[in-house]
């Protein structure tokens, strides 16, 4: 049977049709306050409006991220302009870049850094830049393009350092029967 509470109607009538005066059901009522929560809250997090972190933010973190990633994907042993200038003063690491630039090098760059195939290493013209950051580069990456490997592939990287500093040891020595200088002047050695 029907309450007495929840059945009564309204005093006015519509086209005869007369309107219960029930009370809502209580699920919606709680589904209305919550939906008002809800966009009071939505709109507060709105980024540019509200407290929330925002796109700018998220960006933010985003590219710190990427950054990160970057960064361990560098290539190991890839010391700072320091470091390097610190193995060119290092005889031991200069003799052990001359016993590996001899095995690898020496075939397009002559023993003496001369230049055969490949550009004079004792001038100060330097094609792809003479800073001591600049030759690791080089030797790192290789110039496919001039026919030079990717010996970061093949050395190791104390190997790539040691023959960075070979490099930077051969500037201003006088080789018998040099290749003309290639590429721009510059100066080798600065990191």
């Amino acid at each position: 049977m029907a309450d007495q509470d929840n059945d009564r109607l309204l005093d006015h009538t519509y086209d005869g049709i007369q309107e219960y005066d029930n009370p809502m059901p209580r699920w919606w009522v709680i589904t209305f306050w919550a939906t008002i929560i809800f966009s009071i809250l939505y709109v507060l997090d709105v980024p540019g409006i509200g407290i929330g972190p925002g796109r700018v933010a998220e960006y933010e973190a985003d590219m710190e991220k990427a950054r990160a990633a970057r960064l361990a994907l560098e290539p190991a042993g890839a010391p700072d302009p320091e470091a390097l200038a610190a193995l060119a003063a290092d005889p031991a690491r200069i003799a052990e870049g001359q016993q590996v630039f001899t095995m690898y090098c020496a075939a397009c760059h002559r023993a003496d850094g001369g230049g055969q195939i490949g550009p004079n290493l004792t001038d100060d013209s330097w094609i792809h830049g003479g800073t001591l950051a600049e030759i690791r580069a080089t030797i790192h990456d290789g110039v496919l393009a001039k026919g030079m490997p990717e010996w970061g592939k093949v050395l190791k990287p104390d190997q790539v350092n040691a023959v960075t500093a070979y490099v930077h040891s051969l500037l201003g020595t006088n080789p018998p029967n040099p290749k003309p200088p290639e590429g721009t002047k510059g100066t080798q050695g600065t990191p």
